[in-house]
């Protein structure tokens, strides 16, 4: 078989990555798109890369090494990466490979100036850019210096910073290659880049150019400061000219130097407004081609604009897909901020929260967001909508509030019409009873009805399972939408308020419900972590099990478990704790993801901190002293009250509000854990559907129904196809989403907000967030990602993204909490609060500006952390 070593730039288009490249296939598509210049050019294909490859066998056995190394190793990674290149670079180019090259170099001009370029297969991905990770050579001349900077990119593909990238994002070396573009040298008088969205804010409709005198590479090395301007619907916006002292110039003799401006031509901006308005263009139908904002490379060469690179910008987070024909501007509220849990969800996760939530909510970026577009529009909903999000997170709140502020993107909207007027029957209802009974009622109504779930689903298969589901996930929202439960969780939530509101105005006590508040009745989320507290003081007597959870493994850890001292005891216990929280998990709204009766290993970090760090009994006293710390700190209260004018009144009013909070929110917990219960039965249904296709040679691997969504995975089961394509886009594009951190609030033309405090009263250089659990804590720092890296001592300050309730056995042995996302009533703040833990949430970017063992200060009533030297 004769191989193709050299393709021309005009023959390749965006479908032959595998034979050019990223930069070669997206060049050959940018060369396609009418009015849009490109410089003339050819590629040297993968074949020659994989040519030279095979005549170097000894490549195999250092990238063998090199599948092995962590990312993180970055002196081994930097010798044997630069063994690599040195290899591939003493490799003679064959002679009918040379041939091929200095062919198409006569074709275009052997003796002229070219740019060499690196395009590997994993290059300008949807998912994955690449900029900078392989080399690019300007102004080279003849054949010669050709050749020789054809086999440098060649081994560019192994540079330090590419096999680290790839190493990263889970990219198998062996699976990448590498080709080359030639092109004809744009000697451009002004070159620069062209986002076709902003890429700070994320807004489609706003274009930004960065502009240099000479070539690009000043630019994107930092050698200068570009001129920026902003372009929206054919305006320049705003502008930004630099003092541009340098510039790259290409030497006549082949080459680059660096070159020192004129002080006259400094300050002279690079482009005309005129001309970034006509790039901006040309970026439009660029962007249009390819179908995403594009990050592109372009020169002014005699007043017209060549484009030598187009990429996919990556950094953006997707914008929810409208219904067809649907031009109107929209505003999206996150649900991950709102359940504290903002990773991304496989598409089973976000399809099964869609069929059973309570509003519509849309998929972007893997997460999922409620459109709240009509109640901002309409200002009798507006006040109600903005005064719910501000209790709950300020920051979500000003974010909405940013957009409101802008008249032009929301029209208002009249308020409806009034419903016509009902005969009386006696007025408002009667408000709910402050009578612990009904909490009693409705957790054994949705205990009856999974366990009604459970019996009936268990003999449902095929087309049948998912009619069953279907009416399944009725009943799911009739329990979830239960009056009188919907009554008992704004019982609690609207007692807290009160006590707050009035304890301030009355005593100057701020957030006094926090201690009011401490170990309520009926918390299940707190009742799990000291319910794990309990399981260690099995543990605890046991050495051999403590010596087995500290390496235990989930493939046999409940069967292992038996086999040593104590173990028995110990597994008894670890079941008896599973068959009642083994449903839960980290990041639980996600179907997908395993479950602690699936993965119970997961649970041995925070096993073994218990028994390092509590002595026998010590839930049973933590829980008994929260109660009594309540039961003062009413007393006081009610003392006070009763010594302020109209007291007697004032005091009978909170004693309500205690009795009411204290009755109330603790069931604030429950509704999610039945949610969860309820989840972990479709989940169970569904896998061993999943497993009938397995066996059926339909799926794989029955973990691949995961990157279906609900309906689609009906359809397999009825159709027994499946399009394995689809799935592998859907698990790319699921790694790809990891990266992204989701905002708070997002509009239509792809504008991320993520709010702000506004506050002037935090001491300089403290980090501003949400107080939600009252009470100064100082300690040391653990910045935790994963639960499973858990290893907290006594007095530890946790510092992470978010916590769901898996997260509350780490809260019993804890000294403070602090949060990048969560609100006052999110999971998290009720359990630190149940806890007597200070805790302050809604910090930007906690985990990054907090280092992991770092002496922090956490001021639970006023908002805010200091940084301790």
């Amino acid at each position: 078989m004769v191989q193709q070593y050299v393709c021309e730039l005009q023959e390749a288009d965006e479908t032959d990555v595998a034979f050019v490249g990223g930069k070669g296939a997206h060049l050959g598509g940018l060369s396609r798109i009418d009015g849009i210049r490109v410089p003339d050019g050819f590629c040297v294909t993968t074949a020659a890369f994989r040519r030279i490859m095979a005549e170097a066998p000894s490549i195999d056995d250092r990238l063998d090494r090199l599948a092995r190394l962590d990312p993180d190793d970055r002196e081994t990674i930097r010798a044997l990466s630069a063994e690599i290149r040195r290899t591939i670079e003493d490799v003679a180019v064959p002679e009918d490979l040379a041939a091929a090259i200095t062919r198409a170099l006569t074709r275009h001009g052997e003796q002229a100036a070219y740019a060499v370029r690196s395009s590997a297969t994993a290059e300008d991905l949807p998912t994955a850019s690449f900029a900078g990770q392989q080399d690019t050579y300007l102004n080279i001349v003849g054949p010669t210096e050709i050749l020789r900077h054809v086999s440098r990119c060649w081994a560019s593909l192994f540079t330090e910073r590419a096999v680290t990238y790839r190493q990263r994002n889970g990219i198998d070396h062996r699976m990448v290659h590498m080709a080359v573009v030639v092109q004809r040298m744009a000697f451009s008088q002004a070159a620069g880049i062209l986002f076709t969205a902003d890429p700070v804010t994320g807004n489609r409709k706003v274009a930004t150019v960065d502009a240099g005198f000479g070539l690009g590479e000043a630019l994107v090395s930092g050698l200068v400061n570009p001129d920026v301007f902003t372009v929206r619907d054919g305006e320049v916006l705003a502008k930004t000219i630099a003092a541009k002292e340098r510039a790259i110039e290409a030497l006549p003799t082949g080459g680059t130097q660096e070159v020192a401006i004129d002080a006259q031509r400094q300050e002279q901006p690079a482009l005309t407004d005129a001309q970034a308005v006509h790039l901006v263009e040309l970026g439009r139908r660029i962007e249009a081609h390819f179908g995403r904002p594009q990050d592109i490379e372009w020169c002014l060469v005699d007043d017209g604009f060549q484009i030598v690179q187009s990429r996919p910008i990556t950094t953006l987070f997707p914008i929810p897909v409208p219904e067809a024909g649907d031009e109107e501007n929209h505003v999206y509220v996150s649900v991950g901020h709102q359940q504290m849990m903002t990773d991304p969800m496989k598409p089973l996760g976000y399809s099964m929260w869609q069929q059973t939530a309570m509003v519509a909510m849309h998929e972007a970026g893997g997460r999922l967001f409620v459109d709240v577009t009509r109640r901002l529009a309409s200002p009798a909903s507006r006040a109600g909508l903005l005064d719910l999000m501000g209790k709950g997170d300020p920051l979500v709140r000003d974010a909405l509030e940013t957009v409101l502020d802008r008249d032009d993107f929301i029209p208002t909207l009249p308020d409806p019409a009034p419903a016509p007027a009902r005969p009386s029957t006696g007025g408002a209802p009667a408000p709910i009873e402050t009578d612990p009974a009904i909490v009693t009622e409705l957790i054994e109504r949705s205990e009856t009805s999974v366990a009604a779930l459970e019996r009936e689903i268990r003999t449902k298969s095929g087309p049948a399972l998912f009619d069953f589901l279907r009416e399944a996930f009725d009943e799911h929202k009739r329990v979830l939408g239960d009056p009188l439960s919907m009554q008992a969780i704004m019982a609690g939530m609207e007692a807290t308020w009160w006590l707050n509101d009035k304890l301030r105005e009355w005593l100057g006590e701020k957030n006094a419900a926090d201690t009011l508040t401490l170990s309520a009745p009926d918390n299940i989320t707190s009742e799990m972590g000291l319910a794990l507290m309990d399981v260690a003081d099995v543990i605890r007597p046991h050495p051999e099990v403590v010596a087995y959870l500290q390496h235990a493994k989930d493939e046999d850890f409940l069967d292992g478990l038996a086999k040593v001292a104590g173990g028995t005891e110990a597994r008894d216990a670890i079941e008896a704790y599973l068959d009642r929280y083994g449903v839960r998990c980290v990041g639980e709204i996600d179907i997908t993801r395993p479950r602690w009766s699936e993965s119970p290993a997961t649970l041995a970090p925070a096993l073994l901190d218990n028994v390092r760090n509590f002595e026998p009994g010590a839930a049973e006293r933590r829980f008994e002293q929260g109660r009594q710390k309540a039961q003062e700190k009413e007393q006081d209260v009610l003392s006070r009250l009763r010594a302020l004018p109209d007291g007697d009144r004032k005091a009978d009013e909170t004693k309500r509000m205690i009795d009411r909070v204290r009755t109330f929110i603790g069931y604030r917990e429950y509704p999610k854990y039945g949610i969860i219960s309820r989840y972990f039965v479709y989940k169970q249904a569904l896998l061993a559907e999943a497993e009938r296709l397995v066996q059926a040679g339909v799926l794989r691997d029955k973990e691949d129904a995961f990157y279906l969504t609900f309906p689609e995975l009906n359809d397999v089961v009825r159709s027994n196809q499946v399009d394995e394509g689809l799935i592998q886009q859907r698990k790319d594009a699921f790694r790809s989403y990891q990266a992204l951190t989701p905002p708070r609030v997002l509009t239509s033309d792809g504008e991320a907000l993520t709010g702000a405090y506004r506050r002037d009263d935090v001491p300089e250089g403290a980090l501003v967030g949400l107080p939600v659990s009252a009470g100064t804590i100082e300690g040391r720092a653990r910045v935790i990602l994963d639960l499973a890296d858990a290893d907290l001592e006594a007095g530890d300050i946790l510092v992470t993204t978010f916590t769901d309730p898996s997260w509350s056995p780490l809260f019993v042995g804890i000294a403070g909490l602090v949060t990048e996302v969560g609100g006052l009533m999110t999971h998290g703040a009720v359990i630190a609060r149940e806890y007597g833990l200070p805790a302050v949430v809604g910090v930007e970017r906690a985990t990054r500006l907090i280092q992991d063992g770092q002496r922090i200060r956490v001021h639970g009533t006023d908002g805010y952390i200091e940084l301790l030297p």
